[in-house]
């Protein structure tokens, strides 16, 4: 019974774990900079012991494959730093629905650079999301909606690097794209804080339980899940991962009530909007799957 859904069983673990990476923004206490720019060091050590180990491949052989790989690790980088922005001036809980307007950004990107066909249906979807975003913002004030706006950016930074990964993916191996997009996530945060005046010693200074959750991050959520997410697709394929990634806000939420007690901070409306986003996102896979 057991290896019949054992490949479900991780994915919907790794899912959990991705939910629980919104909640690390308000239990690491560093600057969302700082956060990504050890996320994405840990990551890329972590990746490249882990590529060694089990003999899989790092180096892209194409000039050309290699700078746009680059290209989307800054978007990579970009993504979790506005995502953890977001976080900081507001909730987890917010964050993480932000994400969830990537549909609407991918409906309008892939036909623009890459002239898929137009969806009418993705787009009606995207359109109910953002009306979904709109009842979650109404009585917001203050930080919530410099937080809504950091969101959303990172909702875009995160349809601009899956659309190119998407056409990525299908010339280089998915483990070289991904530690190379590690590395310069990492070079181009090296940058941003350098500029910021923030690169010193004093971003070393931390927690130990800072430390721990740093760890967490870089290794648990970001390079394991990776590869096992990889095993776990070609078991079940994309189309079940990609619509069993919607639970990801679900997660999130839930721990964020049990951890952090956003319930407290957030009113009747938010969760109004918050089931609007996720019946929305669960109709979208479903007819997808029954047009497919």
């Amino acid at each position: 019974m057991f290896q019949k859904y054992k490949y479900h069983f991780a994915l919907h673990l790794i899912i959990f774990i991705w939910g629980f990476t919104g909640i690390l923004g308000k239990l690491i206490h560093l600057s969302s900079e700082q956060i990504v720019w050890y996320r994405c060091f840990i990551a890329f050590i972590s990746m490249f012991i882990a590529l060694k180990l089990f003999k899989l491949p790092i180096s892209i052989p194409s000039k050309k494959h290699f700078w746009a790989t680059l290209g989307v690790g800054v978007l990579v980088a970009m993504h979790w730093w506005t995502f953890y922005q977001s976080i900081y001036l507001s909730t987890a809980s917010l964050g993480i629905l932000c994400l969830s307007t990537v549909t609407l950004h991918v409906t309008w990107l892939e036909p623009l650079l890459f002239r898929k066909k137009f969806s009418l249906l993705e787009f009606f979807m995207g359109l109910l999301v953002v009306i979904g975003i709109y009842i979650v913002s109404d009585d917001f004030k203050g930080n919530e909606f410099e937080a809504l706006i950091w969101g959303l950016i990172s909702a875009l930074c995160a349809a601009l690097f899956s659309v190119f990964n998407a056409q990525l993916v299908q010339k280089i191996p998915s483990t070289a794209m991904s530690i190379h997009e590690m590395g310069i996530g990492f070079l181009f945060l090296t940058g941003v804080l350098f500029f910021q005046g923030k690169l010193d010693t004093s971003i070393f200074e931390m927690t130990f339980s800072d430390a721990l959750w740093l760890l967490f991050l870089g290794i648990v959520c970001t390079c394991v899940s990776f590869i096992v997410t990889i095993e776990v697709m070609k078991k079940l394929g994309a189309f079940t991962v990609s619509l069993s990634i919607n639970l990801e806000p679900v997660y999130t939420i839930i721990l964020a009530v049990i951890i952090l007690n956003e319930h407290t901070l957030l009113g009747y409306k938010f969760y109004i909007g918050a089931t609007v986003i996720l019946l929305v996102l669960l109709a979208n896979g479903l007819l997808k799957r029954r047009m497919s």
